[in-house]
């Protein structure tokens, strides 16, 4: 069947573009090989629990925000309700503990209280946070790491690692982190605050794909693509199949142009061999960003009631000295490894009925942790990371294990699975200073990226900005004839 646009997966990226091109009347396919839409930005259900899959706070949505104008121009405001964030985060260590702010003002008072002889070094990495173009000279345009900037401006760890404590929302090492894409990201999260999707990021996944298709587009999941057809240099179409279905035959779809929401990484495997090989030339020295491990906790009560007063806590190890320990602590055994616990009752966020909550641990992970393993070892593994980091937690909110109804861990394998992304990344391509960015298939173009491998990032905002604009390039190329 012929289509005007064929898209390559259905997380957020491939969804908003594809709900923006079937708004202007274009002809629609999206193939996702999972049983529903979303990628990263899904729930799923455990008894009484829905447990959130990606989504921990997403900055904005502002008046200032690009999300505002593609939330409201695809029917997203007042269908999908957005629950704002009390703070950005809590950060512990063994020495300190302390409530960062999404105001940077009062932030910055916070810490300078704190660390009055870095008062200097404070407003120079909020002044280059919040309006990162205007603190780049124009002779010095070279983009460092985020951890050399900390470098030259902060003497106490302490303090970098409290301005530190969410670098895992990017990266695993602060020394191999872009400053500029961090600004721009970090940035937003103090000048637009931080909300939550009520109900979970699924809401908006089905939002976006409810919209294509009440604008004629089809959505079909579990399906695989497994080829892209090329003819002349030009991407004709897909050759794709039930993904649960070995015996049923190949299905073929024709398009004008295609837009590819998987793995840039994965797309050379798709296409003929000479073709594939200059692809994967187009992204030498590019390497995928981190994953995630992940406890899914259901509790029999709100952590309120036990004395919890936040959101989001960033745990640091007492291991971590420096910067350079962060690396090195983030391959640690998950009895010291760093985290992040999210405690959902902090806000209305409709995972869970009255009088029972959810939360998560996350941390950095990555596909040598898991590995070789058999099936036992795995699960056995994963239930030895589960208890470490219940027994963590009990420190920091006393009376939390005899709250828990329900656990279940989530590794790199398990986010390889469900995504496919190679490495089990969550981020697309590593966001490392001074790297190249991927805007589109040179050699291909026709063929299109709209997922956290672009050059919007990861995260959600990186990918729901992505695949708008991705649309609006494709529109404006003026190609295709309704």
């Amino acid at each position: 069947m012929k289509y005007d646009i064929l898209i390559i997966g259905g997380g957020l990226g491939g969804l908003t573009a594809g709900a923006k091109l079937a708004k202007e009347g274009k002809k629609i396919l999206l193939i996702e090989q999972h049983s529903r839409p979303g990628g990263c930005a899904t729930t799923f259900r455990r008894g009484d629990f829905k447990l959130e899959v990606g989504l921990h706070e997403m900055d904005g949505p502002s008046p200032r925000d690009i999300k505002t104008r593609i939330f409201n121009d695809l029917d997203i405001t007042g269908k999908v309700e957005f629950v704002r964030i009390p703070q950005f985060y809590r950060f512990i260590n063994d020495r300190y503990s302390v409530v960062v702010s999404h105001d940077p003002m009062e932030t910055i008072n916070t810490l300078s209280g704190l660390f009055p002889s870095e008062t200097a070094g404070i407003s120079a990495f909020f002044n280059q946070i919040i309006n990162p173009k205007k603190k780049i000279p124009e002779n010095d345009y070279r983009d460092k790491s985020v951890g050399e900037f900390l470098d030259s401006i902060i003497g106490n760890n302490d303090l970098k690692f409290i301005l530190l404590g969410n670098l895992g929302y990017y990266s695993d090492d602060p020394y191999d982190l872009s400053l500029a894409y961090y600004s721009a990201a970090q940035g937003s999260y103090f000048t637009n605050g931080a909300s939550f999707i009520k109900g979970g990021s699924q809401m908006l996944s089905d939002h976006l794909a409810g919209f294509i298709r009440d604008h004629s587009g089809e959505v079909l999941l579990n399906h695989i693509v497994t080829g892209i057809n090329i003819e002349g240099g030009r991407a004709k179409g897909v050759i794709y199949k039930k993904k649960h279905s070995p015996e049923s035959g190949s299905l073929e779809a024709s398009g004008d142009e295609i837009i590819a929401n998987n793995s840039v990484l994965n797309l050379p495997d798709l296409l003929p061999a000479t073709t594939g090989v200059a692809l994967r030339d187009e992204f030498t020295n590019l390497k995928p960003g981190t994953s995630i491990f992940t406890l899914y906790l259901g509790f029999n009560k709100p952590l309120k009631d036990i004395g919890n007063k936040y959101y989001s806590t960033f745990v640091f190890d007492s291991s971590v000295r420096s910067q350079a320990d962060i690396l090195k602590n983030n391959h640690d055994d998950f009895e010291r490894r760093s985290f992040t616990f999210t405690d959902y009752s902090q806000i209305d966020s409709a995972l869970a009925p009255a009088g029972k909550s959810v939360g998560e641990v996350c941390c950095i992970d990555y596909m040598a942790d898991w590995e070789g393993l058999d099936r036992k070892d795995y699960d056995s593994k994963k239930e030895r990371a589960a208890r470490a980091f219940i027994g963590r937690l009990e420190k920091i909110i006393p009376g939390i294990g005899d709250t828990i109804e329900y656990h279940e861990a989530g590794t790199s394998l398990t986010i390889k699975r469900y995504t496919m992304n190679p490495g089990g990344s969550v981020y697309g391509f590593a966001q490392t200073p001074g790297r190249k960015h991927v805007d589109h298939i040179k050699s291909i173009e026709n063929l299109h990226i709209a997922s956290a491998w672009g050059r919007t990032g990861g995260g959600l905002s990186g990918a729901i900005a992505g695949g708008y604009l991705t649309a609006i390039n494709i529109l404006r190329k003026g190609r295709i004839k309704n």
